[in-house]
């Protein structure tokens, strides 16, 4: 029986020794590499942080104390060491544990959202919330240096630095990276704090050579405070937190667990907001991880263990998408490319290898990204603003007052929109179809295949006086399908029978329609197929259509409340085009992680579901439709298709 089997709470912790709890940490490691190597999942960052939370459990008492990470992708070890290893072999996979803290999971885990920055809002609230209400707890906020480019973070330290009595104490789990390098001043400062951290020693070399000095050592020992101070300060710059009020202890080795826990003791003890600084390496203990130059392992797919050598895979839209933009910026001198911390994850590591004084990683400041795109295209560029769909929400206002209101020519190029599954509630990029609507003059493209990302990338980069959206999901594309016809800038992809059915397929939900219409016409229903290539605005050539059918299926990888099939509903109720209207999307809940064609199964977004609730919905418009719509009510859903 190994030790990590007789962890069932943080409090076994403590009852073991050194050399345990050295091979404990061992245990852990071997396990979530075997784990990350068949599930996939986050290993580079847990991999970094295995002595730090072994040390924060055995200083502080969870779940009394409360431990909030940001960016929760480093909460494996959390979960092993909170009576959660036994189902560890269900790491995001369906109806098992979540890559992410779950609160359903246990009371050990308090913040959900793996949103990069929000840590140090919630540890400052609870941490208020105890203090007023008299409670003798501590709040610990673990957040990496990359969700320190964040400005939520700074705006946070702002207002922890002025609760004198808050029990709050910030571990900065500095391993100089969030998905790759940190980037931006305050990464500057860090890595001073890392490059120098025996700055004792050169004090201590001081001291002696002051003493040593005769007729003034006693003088020079008497003002060695003051002098510790000074080059503290020069040595190591920590008074980048203390000129805001903040406790600061470190730096520390992050792989040291004694060191740990005397420096977590020390801020415990202290009785304000204090941060801790460690320095950890991301993917520590797992040589292949070390030398990953990329991201240390930060959220590999499928891999040897033994070698750490990545199975193969195809090539995914992210990958397309990453051809295209160095097409664009071979062809065109004013195209820049930025992204928010996510360089290779977004694929514009490729521009940035051909273009790199056209590429800006502003680290994780999606608010930034977009008023800065505003910025450069006011100042004559075209910039493409790369980003996870998810993550532009954090981006709204800047995207609707900044970018719109200003009509500039900035596009946003939104990977993994829709249903992204493993990852969870937080990753689902869900809602950005329903939000944009919202702005005014803002263009939404969505495409279904990989011609079509080519052809609406390079129509969005054309358009200078509004912002421009394209969108597409995760994963691999699917085979280009063929437009027939043209129907005003939309595509026509089926046209079989009478005009009974006209479904919309966006995007990624084309090749669903396709299925849908194979279903109808087997039931004898006339049915047009169409991929409306731009969503916003609508088409007037689509009201048109719309006018001449029966029934209207719109089916969208988005939120139904305010997305395209509502809007598309707006616009024919606007036009007095009475034809119903049947929206499919994503129902408006958080959806629990499972892989993606589970998902939409789940969720009806698949053909056979879809195309079951048309026919029940088609209008009898006559004695031969409601013949067929009787007929195929009377079949199981297995004899219908």
């Amino acid at each position: 029986m190994g030790l990590l089997e007789r962890i069932a709470a943080p409090q076994d912790l403590r009852d073991l020794s050194d050399d345990q709890l050295e091979l404990l940490a061992s245990e852990i490691r071997d396990l979530m590499i075997r784990t990350v190597a068949t599930n996939t999942g986050h290993l580079g960052p847990n991999l970094g942080v295995v002595e730090l939370t072994l040390a924060m459990h055995r200083v502080f008492d969870s779940p009394s104390d409360k431990i909030v990470f940001d960016t929760g992708h480093q909460s494996y070890v959390h979960k092993l060491v909170t009576g959660r290893a036994g189902d560890f072999g269900t790491l995001r996979r369906e109806g098992g544990m979540s890559g992410y803290p779950s609160q359903s999971e246990s009371d050990h885990d308090v913040v959900e959202n793996s949103h990069a920055s929000t840590a140090l809002s919630y540890a400052d609230g609870l941490a208020k919330a105890y203090t007023i209400r008299g409670e003798d707890r501590h709040v610990v906020a673990v957040i990496g240096d990359g969700a320190l480019t964040g400005g939520m973070a700074w705006e946070a330290l702002n207002n922890i630095a002025i609760q004198h009595d808050s029990r709050l104490v910030i571990v900065v789990n500095d391993n100089g990276r969030s998905y790759t390098p940190t980037i931006g001043g305050l990464a500057t400062a860090l890595t001073a704090l890392r490059t120098n951290p025996r700055y004792e020693l050169v004090l201590d070399m001081v001291k002696r050579r002051l003493n040593a000095v005769p007729g003034i050592g006693a003088m020079a020992y008497d003002a060695l405070h003051a002098v510790k101070k000074g080059l503290k300060d020069a040595v190591a710059p920590q008074g980048l937190f203390e000129d805001l009020g903040l406790k600061y202890v470190g730096p520390v080795d992050g792989h040291d667990r004694h060191s740990l826990e005397q420096a977590l003791t020390s801020a415990k003890k202290f009785g304000g907001p204090v941060i801790v600084h460690a320095i950890t390496r991301k993917g520590y203990g797992y040589d292949p991880a070390e030398r990953h130059e990329a991201d240390q392992f930060h959220s590999p797919g499928p891999f040897d263990v033994q070698t750490g050598a990545e199975k193969p895979k195809g090539r995914i839209w992210t990958d397309h998408f990453s051809d295209a933009m160095v097409r664009l910026g071979e062809s065109r001198q004013d195209i820049v490319a930025i992204t928010a911390a996510m360089m290779h994850p977004v694929g514009l590591d490729a521009f940035q290898a051909r273009f790199p004084a056209r590429t800006f990683d502003v680290g994780i400041a999606e608010q930034h990204a977009a008023t800065s795109a505003a910025g450069l295209a006011m100042g004559g560029l075209h910039p493409v603003f790369a980003v996870y769909a998810t993550f532009l929400n954090r981006a709204f206002d800047q995207v609707l007052m900044d970018c719109a209101l200003h009509r500039a020519g900035v596009t946003f190029v939104l990977d993994r929109s829709g249903v992204t599954g493993d990852d969870g509630a937080s990753h689902n990029g869900m809602w950005d179809m329903s939000l944009l609507q919202v702005v005014p003059g803002l263009r939404l493209a969505a495409p279904r295949d990989i011609t079509r990302l080519n052809e609406l990338l390079d129509e969005a980069v054309d358009v200078d006086d509004a912002p421009t959206v394209v969108r597409f999901p995760k994963g691999p594309p699917p085979e280009d399908i063929p437009t027939i016809a043209k129907l005003g800038g939309a595509d026509v992809l089926v046209r079989n029978g009478t005009k009974d059915v006209l479904v919309l397929g966006v995007g990624s939900m084309a090749e669903v329609a396709m299925g849908v219409a194979e279903r109808l016409t087997a039931q004898g229903i006339g049915v047009t197929v169409v991929d409306p290539r731009w969503v916003k605005p609508v088409d007037p050539a689509l009201v048109e259509a719309a006018a001449d059918h029966r029934l209207v299926v719109t089916i969208e990888d988005n939120g139904i409340a305010g997305g395209v099939g509502a809007s598309f509903l707006q616009t024919l109720t606007a036009a007095d085009v009475r034809t119903p209207v049947k929206i499919h999307g994503i129902p408006q809940e958080f959806l629990d992680h499972a892989k993606r064609p589970k998902i939409l199964e789940a969720i009806g977004l698949t053909p056979q579901a879809i195309a079951l609730d048309t026919i029940s919905a088609l209008p009898t418009g006559s004695e031969d439709a409601a013949e067929v719509t009787e007929g195929a009510g009377s079949l199981s859903r297995q004899e219908q298709f």
